[in-house]
Protein backbone atom coordinates (compact mmCIF):
# COMPACT_ATOMS: atom_id res chain seq x y z
CA UNK A 1 0.00 0.00 0.00
CA UNK A 2 2.45 2.56 -0.62
CA UNK A 3 3.06 4.76 2.49
CA UNK A 4 5.65 7.51 2.38
CA UNK A 5 8.19 7.61 5.25
CA UNK A 6 10.76 4.52 5.93
CA UNK A 7 8.90 2.84 8.55
CA UNK A 8 11.27 -0.31 10.76
CA UNK A 9 8.88 -2.70 12.93
CA UNK A 10 10.64 -4.97 15.59
CA UNK A 11 8.35 -8.15 16.27
CA UNK A 12 9.30 -10.00 20.14
CA UNK A 13 7.81 -12.87 21.59
CA UNK A 14 8.39 -15.72 23.22
CA UNK A 15 9.73 -19.02 21.38
CA UNK A 16 6.87 -20.42 19.34
CA UNK A 17 4.72 -16.91 20.00
CA UNK A 18 4.26 -16.59 16.33
CA UNK A 19 7.07 -14.06 15.24
CA UNK A 20 8.54 -15.49 12.09
CA UNK A 21 4.75 -15.43 11.03
CA UNK A 22 3.74 -12.26 11.61
CA UNK A 23 6.95 -11.02 10.28
CA UNK A 24 5.89 -12.63 6.94
CA UNK A 25 2.13 -11.51 6.61
CA UNK A 26 3.69 -8.04 7.32
CA UNK A 27 6.45 -8.25 4.89
CA UNK A 28 3.99 -10.09 1.97
CA UNK A 29 1.23 -7.05 3.12
CA UNK A 30 2.94 -3.69 3.42
CA UNK A 31 5.69 -4.89 1.16
CA UNK A 32 8.50 -4.48 3.24
CA UNK A 33 11.48 -6.45 3.29
CA UNK A 34 11.56 -8.96 6.02
CA UNK A 35 14.67 -9.96 8.60
CA UNK A 36 14.66 -13.09 10.22
CA UNK A 37 16.29 -14.40 13.00
CA UNK A 38 19.33 -16.74 11.98
CA UNK A 39 17.68 -19.82 13.26
CA UNK A 40 18.52 -22.73 10.73
CA UNK A 41 22.12 -21.82 10.04
CA UNK A 42 23.05 -21.04 14.00
CA UNK A 43 26.23 -22.92 14.54
CA UNK A 44 25.42 -23.21 18.65
CA UNK A 45 21.60 -23.78 19.02
CA UNK A 46 21.59 -27.26 18.81
CA UNK A 47 24.68 -28.00 21.08
CA UNK A 48 22.98 -25.23 23.60
CA UNK A 49 19.96 -27.45 24.05
CA UNK A 50 21.84 -30.60 25.18
CA UNK A 51 23.83 -28.89 27.71
CA UNK A 52 23.11 -25.04 28.25
CA UNK A 53 25.74 -24.23 30.59
CA UNK A 54 28.45 -24.95 28.53
CA UNK A 55 26.68 -23.42 25.63
CA UNK A 56 24.91 -20.31 26.86
CA UNK A 57 27.85 -17.82 26.66
CA UNK A 58 28.72 -18.96 22.86
CA UNK A 59 25.18 -18.91 21.61
CA UNK A 60 24.06 -15.36 23.21
CA UNK A 61 27.25 -13.67 21.82
CA UNK A 62 26.39 -14.95 18.40
CA UNK A 63 23.06 -13.76 18.51
CA UNK A 64 24.20 -10.76 19.74
CA UNK A 65 26.54 -10.21 16.84
CA UNK A 66 24.05 -11.18 14.66
CA UNK A 67 21.59 -9.19 15.62
CA UNK A 68 24.10 -5.77 15.71
CA UNK A 69 24.88 -6.51 11.98
CA UNK A 70 21.22 -7.36 11.11
CA UNK A 71 20.06 -3.95 12.69
CA UNK A 72 23.33 -2.00 11.05
CA UNK A 73 21.55 -3.15 7.60
CA UNK A 74 18.04 -2.50 8.94
CA UNK A 75 19.11 1.19 9.53
CA UNK A 76 21.19 1.42 6.03
CA UNK A 77 17.91 0.39 4.18
CA UNK A 78 16.57 2.50 2.19
CA UNK A 79 13.02 0.91 2.33
CA UNK A 80 10.42 -0.20 5.51
CA UNK A 81 11.70 -3.33 7.34
CA UNK A 82 10.05 -5.97 9.81
CA UNK A 83 12.48 -8.08 11.94
CA UNK A 84 11.73 -10.99 13.51
CA UNK A 85 12.66 -10.43 17.25
CA UNK A 86 14.70 -7.49 18.52
CA UNK A 87 18.32 -7.24 19.82
CA UNK A 88 17.24 -6.15 23.19
CA UNK A 89 15.38 -9.62 24.04
CA UNK A 90 18.51 -10.89 23.49
CA UNK A 91 20.06 -9.32 27.16
CA UNK A 92 16.47 -8.37 28.73
CA UNK A 93 14.87 -11.99 28.27
CA UNK A 94 17.42 -14.70 27.18
CA UNK A 95 20.41 -13.92 28.68
CA UNK A 96 19.03 -12.60 32.17
CA UNK A 97 17.20 -15.83 31.99
CA UNK A 98 20.54 -18.16 31.55
CA UNK A 99 22.19 -16.26 34.32
CA UNK A 100 19.44 -16.31 36.76
CA UNK A 101 19.10 -20.47 36.13
CA UNK A 102 22.50 -20.54 36.44
CA UNK A 103 23.80 -21.39 33.51
CA UNK A 104 25.71 -18.55 32.59
CA UNK A 105 28.36 -17.15 34.89
CA UNK A 106 28.48 -14.34 36.80
CA UNK A 107 31.48 -12.89 34.82
CA UNK A 108 30.22 -14.39 31.39
CA UNK A 109 27.04 -12.18 32.04
CA UNK A 110 29.41 -9.19 32.92
CA UNK A 111 30.78 -9.71 30.11
CA UNK A 112 27.96 -9.89 27.87
CA UNK A 113 26.20 -7.12 29.16
CA UNK A 114 28.93 -4.68 28.62
CA UNK A 115 29.15 -5.94 25.09
CA UNK A 116 25.74 -5.36 24.99
CA UNK A 117 25.65 -1.68 26.31
CA UNK A 118 27.93 -0.96 23.53
CA UNK A 119 26.50 -2.23 20.64
CA UNK A 120 22.95 -0.84 21.48
CA UNK A 121 24.13 2.44 21.52
CA UNK A 122 25.31 2.85 18.41
CA UNK A 123 21.22 1.39 17.60
CA UNK A 124 18.24 3.36 16.52
CA UNK A 125 15.10 1.51 18.80
CA UNK A 126 12.64 0.44 16.06
CA UNK A 127 9.72 2.97 15.28
CA UNK A 128 7.02 0.20 16.65
CA UNK A 129 7.71 -2.72 18.84
CA UNK A 130 5.27 -5.93 18.48
CA UNK A 131 4.63 -7.87 21.60
CA UNK A 132 3.01 -10.85 20.64
CA UNK A 133 1.97 -12.35 24.28
CA UNK A 134 1.38 -16.11 24.62
CA UNK A 135 0.56 -18.00 27.16
CA UNK A 136 3.10 -21.74 27.77
CA UNK A 137 0.03 -23.89 26.09
CA UNK A 138 -0.11 -21.76 23.18
CA UNK A 139 3.65 -21.98 22.73
CA UNK A 140 3.94 -25.40 23.25
CA UNK A 141 1.11 -25.93 20.62
CA UNK A 142 3.19 -23.59 18.24
CA UNK A 143 6.56 -25.60 18.88
CA UNK A 144 5.13 -28.84 18.70
CA UNK A 145 3.28 -28.37 15.28
CA UNK A 146 6.40 -27.02 13.82
CA UNK A 147 8.68 -29.71 14.52
CA UNK A 148 11.99 -28.58 14.93
CA UNK A 149 14.46 -31.65 16.50
CA UNK A 150 16.35 -29.47 18.38
CA UNK A 151 13.20 -27.54 20.03
CA UNK A 152 11.87 -31.20 21.35
CA UNK A 153 13.57 -30.73 24.59
CA UNK A 154 13.07 -27.29 25.57
CA UNK A 155 10.98 -27.65 29.43
CA UNK A 156 7.84 -26.10 30.19
CA UNK A 157 9.57 -24.32 33.38
CA UNK A 158 12.05 -22.35 30.79
CA UNK A 159 9.11 -21.05 28.77
CA UNK A 160 7.21 -20.11 31.87
CA UNK A 161 10.55 -17.83 33.08
CA UNK A 162 10.94 -16.76 29.68
CA UNK A 163 7.43 -15.55 29.53
CA UNK A 164 8.08 -13.11 33.11
CA UNK A 165 10.94 -11.89 32.06
CA UNK A 166 8.85 -11.03 28.90
CA UNK A 167 6.40 -9.27 30.83
CA UNK A 168 8.42 -7.70 32.77
CA UNK A 169 10.59 -6.02 29.80
CA UNK A 170 7.63 -5.01 28.32
CA UNK A 171 6.26 -3.00 31.07
CA UNK A 172 9.27 -1.06 31.43
CA UNK A 173 9.99 -0.98 27.56
CA UNK A 174 10.09 3.24 26.68
CA UNK A 175 12.31 3.39 23.59
CA UNK A 176 9.27 4.21 21.14
CA UNK A 177 5.93 3.09 20.81
CA UNK A 178 4.91 -0.46 21.17
CA UNK A 179 1.79 -2.63 21.00
CA UNK A 180 0.69 -5.97 22.88
CA UNK A 181 -1.23 -8.24 20.86
CA UNK A 182 -3.13 -11.14 22.76
CA UNK A 183 -2.37 -14.47 20.11
CA UNK A 184 -3.93 -17.33 22.30
CA UNK A 185 -7.17 -16.66 21.21
CA UNK A 186 -6.21 -15.84 17.38
CA UNK A 187 -4.82 -17.94 14.70
CA UNK A 188 -3.56 -15.39 12.40
CA UNK A 189 -1.55 -17.87 10.64
CA UNK A 190 -4.84 -20.21 9.28
CA UNK A 191 -7.60 -17.96 9.90
CA UNK A 192 -7.76 -14.84 7.39
CA UNK A 193 -10.09 -13.04 9.73
CA UNK A 194 -8.05 -12.70 12.74
CA UNK A 195 -4.73 -11.69 10.24
CA UNK A 196 -6.61 -8.77 9.18
CA UNK A 197 -7.12 -7.51 12.75
CA UNK A 198 -3.47 -7.88 13.84
CA UNK A 199 -2.49 -5.89 10.72
CA UNK A 200 -5.19 -3.34 10.60
CA UNK A 201 -4.02 -2.65 14.52
CA UNK A 202 -0.67 -2.66 13.41
CA UNK A 203 -1.36 -0.10 10.61
CA UNK A 204 -3.69 1.81 12.68
CA UNK A 205 -0.80 2.21 15.01
CA UNK A 206 1.50 3.51 12.13
CA UNK A 207 -0.34 5.56 10.07
CA UNK A 208 -3.48 6.64 12.25
CA UNK A 209 -4.17 10.10 12.53
CA UNK A 210 -2.86 9.62 15.95
CA UNK A 211 0.16 7.12 15.43
CA UNK A 212 2.35 6.42 18.86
Amino acid sequence: MPYSGKKYVAIAGNIGAGKSSLTTILSNYFKWEAYFERVDDNPYLSDFYEDMFRWSFNLQVFFLSSRFEQQRAIEEAPHSVVQDRSIYEDAEIFAKNLHEMGLMSARDFENYNALFATMTSYLKPPDLLVYLRASVPTLVSHIQSRGREFESTIRIEYLERLNKHYEDWVSRYDLGPKIIIDVNELDFVNEPQDQSAIVSQIEARLYGLFPG
